[in-house]
């Protein structure tokens, strides 16, 4: 399956949003007792660095995308894309905001097989709480000090053989496929580099295993932007890279 469609999966048109370029800002608090957060790491971490709002709450496409391209320097159009995306596990119908745990209900983003959480089938609602177990079997994959695109499809592949085989439950749906085709995807070109496609393994279990920006292990926001058609490619190499003993579920 390539993945040469986001655009038409969640269907979303080119936008241009008039907003100040915002300071960087390298702070870091973690989540309180009345702030919520997803299944993504990377939302939460931006949550917490304050990029996007730290509560994780009432989040809008205006500051999706301003998050997105001060922290990363996403290209505007991709991070209304993923806003459009996120919104829609909003359940109030015609939202135009998201909260970051709407992001955890089940198969409509939020899927099995995921690198760092369990299940929903082992404990409904925990999908936004880190799980070691899971996070221990994605880093046994990542063999050397640098991480490649071959490393990252064979961890992905092994969490969903893994899930398959030990939740009774397992679905992944053509949306939670793309989705978790790109998260891997984008570990290695957005905290590293997008042209060697590779990425320091400290900076990505820094920021799993802490929900903060490597900054102190030598990260720095990219110089160019990161746009939809490097998603789009890094996604398919992901895609051709991994490999199944057999077809172990749906949408793999």
């Amino acid at each position: 399956m390539k993945v040469t469609y986001i655009s038409a999966t969640i269907a979303f048109g080119t936008a241009s949003f008039g907003y100040a370029h915002p300071q960087a800002r390298a702070g870091w608090v973690p989540a309180g007792p009345n702030d919520v957060r997803a299944p993504c790491p990377m939302l939460n971490t931006l949550a917490n660095h304050g990029y996007l709002p730290h509560s994780g709450k009432a989040i809008t496409q205006n500051k999706t995308v301003e998050a997105l391209k001060a922290a990363l320097n996403f290209a505007e159009d991709l991070s209304a894309i993923l806003f459009e995306a996120a919104v829609g596990t909003n359940p109030t119908p015609n939202a135009t905001t998201f909260d970051l745990d709407h992001l955890g209900r089940h198969n409509v983003l939020e899927h099995d097989g995921s690198l760092s959480r369990a299940d929903n089938y082992f404990g409904p609602g925990n999908q936004s709480v880190f799980n070691e177990v899971v996070f221990n079997q994605t880093k046994s994959f990542w063999t050397g000090d640098v991480i490649t695109m071959q490393m990252a499809a064979n961890a992905r592949a092994s969490r969903l053989m893994t899930s398959n085989l030990t939740n009774p439950e397992f679905e992944l749906s053509d949306t939670g496929s793309i989705f978790s085709i790109g998260e891997s995807a984008a570990y290695v070109t957005v905290l590293g580099d997008k042209v060697s496609r590779t990425v320091p393994k400290s900076y990505v279990e820094y920021l799993f295993e802490n929900e903060r920006l490597p900054y102190e292990l030598g990260f720095k926001r990219p110089a160019t932007p990161y746009t939809g058609d490097d998603l789009v490619a890094a996604s398919n190499e992901i895609v051709a890279l991994q490999s199944f003993p057999q077809s172990p579920g749906k949408g793999l």
